[in-house]
């Protein structure tokens, strides 16, 4: 999520960019020009930000040190894998290298590089060489190494490569044959990988130049993108649509369902989340705290969700009712993208969300109430007192809550997160007491593997993460308080 944290930057700049100057895209506006500009240098280089992004953020503890190594070994990859370089080494005609090696700068190998940099990173970061080479170790050995990794890499990649781009592009020309169906499919794949957060990986073969869609960069690209011929107007932008009637209008719809069936007794509590997330998928389009109230809880009910988010998508896309965005599909991104010339009859899907705003609302409603599902505020008596937040206000002391239900710094190896999720590394699971996380306001908790836990605490999981860190092991915790 680091690289792509950036990408709301470049809506921006670009999306203020065509509202001065729509169709010119910067040849009748000077300011134009210089904002449309300058969101492209990012939206143009993102296969670089993404080792950049994915080596920093996976390290162990955030450190300048891991983004230049990310930096470094992308430049050995990309530089030993660039078709001069290719038909140098293996001595064979430029016309012959295959065509898979002129699109070796790409998101896909930018990830790559960045995960083995931050491995690197976390395995030989602290490592002391002897005295002669001092100057060389810990830090500054990393990016040493990831260099030598990276000449190791490119060198599998010499020779996998071409079938591994082969079997991308042929899964992405394989959606992208099914048109609007392939968009729907798409889509609800996007939203079944979210428990687990892989639909980056799925998200990664549309939105960018994988596989030769990038329709999020071709998008943003507006007038120029036609102009080059890589963007057709009511196209381009149709793995993004159909998600605006879905984050500002369906998910709020399901969280005022949730709400009218909740208890009488806990509706003020359930209001308080409902509205807090649901104000956050309108606006700005992150969705994940109001599903993770609801997909383990109803599992069932979020495979519904999964479908109705195809179905918008493949509406969208067959209506050729066309938005766009550089981060989610909430209000802000769209208000930027109705200027760009490929947002044909964006409009449109505000009247398609009040549609799947009654949608979700009745579907979530009569699907609860039926199969009496323990939507948040319906838990049975025993479950109600983990049922809704009930930590500390204080982020400081709420960061000493959370590390005492996981058994404390000595239960935790490794503590990070993301836009939305505390990402930890634990000696003992069975330490981790996930109904009083839950209790302190955790909207879900996911186990990965024996050791791994990924704990749902929405926009302030970061901020929690580095509270976290900042705890002394040897503070004791015996009298901090739980629920």
């Amino acid at each position: 999520m680091v690289p792509v944290a950036t990408l709301p930057a470049a809506a921006i700049l670009m999306g203020i960019g065509y509202w001065i100057d729509p169709n010119g895209w910067g040849a009748n506006s000077a300011l134009a020009a210089f904002l449309i500009k300058a969101g492209a240098a990012i939206i143009d280089n993102m296969s670089v930000l993404f080792a950049i992004g994915v080596a920093y953020g996976m390290s162990k503890d955030k450190d300048g040190a891991a983004a230049l190594s990310g930096f470094v070994g992308f430049l050995v990859v990309t530089t030993l894998l660039s078709p001069g370089a290719v038909a140098q080494i293996q001595g064979i005609d430029p016309s012959a290298v295959p065509a898979a090696f002129a699109k070796i700068n790409n998101q896909f190998v930018g990830i790559l590089v960045g995960i083995v940099s931050a491995e690197i990173y976390n395995r030989f970061s602290a490592v002391e060489l002897h005295k002669a080479l001092a100057f060389f170790s810990g830090k500054r050995l990393v990016p040493i190494l990831t260099s030598f990794a990276g000449i190791f890499i490119a060198f599998i990649l010499m020779y996998i490569w071409p079938a591994v781009y082969g079997g991308l592009v042929n899964f992405g020309e394989g959606i992208q044959g099914m048109g609007e169906v392939g968009a729907g499919i798409y889509a609800f794949f996007n939203r079944l990988l979210i428990p687990v957060g892989l639909h980056h990986a799925l998200n990664s073969v549309f939105w960018f130049d994988v596989a030769g869609i990038n329709d999020i960069p071709n998008f943003l690209g507006g007038a120029k993108s036609i102009a080059e011929g890589v963007a057709t107007p009511g196209v381009t932008g149709m793995y993004q649509a159909g998600f605006f009637p879905i984050m500002m209008f369906g998910l709020p719809g399901a969280a005022l369902a949730m709400y009218h069936t909740s208890k009488a007794k806990n509706k003020e509590k359930v209001a308080s989340i409902m509205i807090a997330a649901g104000f956050a998928s309108f606006f700005t389009g992150v969705t994940e705290p109001l599903e993770f109230a609801f997909m383990f809880l109803a599992p069932a009910l979020y495979v519904v969700h999964a479908a109705l988010a195809g179905l918008s998508v493949y509406i969208a896309a067959s209506m050729q009712w066309i938005a766009g965005f550089g981060f989610s599909a909430g209000l802000v991104d769209m208000v930027l993208s109705t200027r760009n010339p490929l947002a044909v009859n964006w409009y449109m899907l505000i009247v398609q969300g009040l549609v799947f705003f009654g949608l979700y609302y009745a579907i979530f409603r009569t699907v609860i109430i039926k199969f009496n599902l323990k939507t948040p505020g319906r838990e049975d008596d025993d479950e109600e007192e983990g049922s809704v937040a009930v930590g500390s206000a204080e982020t400081g002391e709420l960061a000493k809550q959370y590390l005492k239900a996981l058994g404390g710094h000595g239960n935790l190896e490794n503590i990070d997160a993301c836009i939305t999720r505390l990402r930890l590394t634990l000696k003992d699971s069975s330490l981790a007491n996930e109904k009083t996380l839950k209790a302190l306001g955790a909207m879900g908790v996911v186990k990965l593997g024996s050791n791994n836990l990924q704990v749902i605490l929405g926009p302030l999981a970061e901020i929690v993460a580095g509270e976290m860190k900042k705890i002394p092991v040897s503070e004791d915790l015996s009298s901090v308080k739980l629920p």
